[in-house]
């Protein structure tokens, strides 16, 4: 029987993931700040802090681990310590390169994200593209890469970057305009919302994810959906399955951005650098090198994934919940001063 230590297993990705590889037959380690809430007889689930090396011992003394899927990492809008924030992804990255070159454990698959790019390239973005990111959690996601890749001699590496992830069961800052729809409210774009952005279906990042375990070397791979369209033709498909009431509007790219920098930096808002470039500009991953040499591609596009986000949240709103005991994206984001644009939809 194989087995995985997997990080964060207790989240929203790192918990689908979990739950995969049981049902195909893997023993997993789960490693998390947050109580997971999962039962399995294959399933071995610690609360506790990937720092600890001790811990990481501990739990996996009597194991032989043929990979470990690195999916732990604190988001910028969930919490206001950043130190914590760089603490958990750069100093957790290290101590897990640290245990597996110890355990001479063969591979590590880590996800990154496509927070290393805050500018929009006008074309989609390539692996050997330059990663400048613009924000905290974009910059602690490449020191992890750099950590990971400047090890991956004594161990093979596959660093996957994905954009949002996104499935039912995915809350955050998608929550808000989950609400907005749900309530028939308008749904705001930026700049007239013909932007494209591309999101990532979870069960197609799973895939990704077992097809790099048998990877035979290292390497980055960028992820993510086919065939993205403009915002405003996506949030359109969701509202019209939905049958809301909703409508597409739209607010002036240059005071909108300009609003929303200000309200962030006075902790009004919880859209971030990255947040309000993401809204108002491209972005897309070039993901053909991961087509050629790992076989993968994608099944869902951005609509279809949204509707399954949308359909768990209409059919669990009552019963969401948030605050400590839940990782942040399966919590709803708190909306701050999006409320007042609430009031005026």
């Amino acid at each position: 029987m194989r087995t995985a230590l997997v990080t964060g297993g207790s989240g929203f990705f790192g918990g689908i993931l979990k739950r995969a590889l049981l049902v195909q037959g893997w023993q997993v380690i789960n490693i998390d700040l947050v109580k997971d809430d999962d039962v399995h007889p294959e399933l071995h689930s610690v609360q506790g802090d990937i720092r600890n090396r001790q811990l990481l011992d501990d739990v996996t003394k009597n194991e032989t681990i043929d990979v470990i899927f690195h999916c732990a990492a604190i988001l910028a809008h969930a919490v206001k310590d950043k130190k914590f924030l760089w603490s958990c992804n750069v100093d957790g990255t290290r101590s897990i390169v640290e245990f597996a070159k110890a355990r001479k454990i063969p591979k590590i698959i880590f996800t990154s994200s496509n927070c290393l790019w805050g500018e929009n390239f006008g074309r989609p973005i390539r692996e050997d593209d330059q990663p400048n990111p613009v924000e905290i959690y974009g910059k602690s996601k490449l020191e992890g890469e750099k950590i990971l890749m400047n090890e991956r001699g004594a161990t093979n590496v596959v660093i996957l970057r994905t954009p949002t992830i996104t499935d039912a069961g995915r809350l955050g800052l998608l929550a808000i305009l989950f609400e907005f729809i749900d309530e028939g409210r308008k749904v705001w774009t930026v700049g007239g919302g013909y932007n494209r952005y591309q999101f990532m279906y979870a069960g197609d990042l799973v895939d990704a994810c077992l097809k790099a375990a048998q990877y035979p070397g290292s390497g980055i791979f960028s992820v993510g959906s086919d065939n993205v369209k403009p915002f405003r033709e996506v949030y359109q498909e969701v509202i019209d399955r939905a049958g809301s009431k909703a409508r597409v509007a739209t607010l002036p790219k240059g005071p909108t951005l300009f609003a929303m920098k200000v309200m962030y930096w006075l902790g009004l808002s919880p859209l971030g650098p990255y947040q309000y470039k993401m809204i108002a500009e491209d972005f897309e991953f070039d993901t053909s090198k991961i087509k050629k040499e790992l076989g993968w591609k994608p099944t869902l596009d951005n609509g279809e994934m949204l509707w399954k986000a949308y359909e768990y949240y209409r059919d669990h709103r009552k019963d969401l919940k948030g605050g400590e005991g839940v990782s942040a994206h399966r919590q709803p984001a708190k909306m701050g001063v999006i409320r007042v644009l609430k009031w005026l939809s």
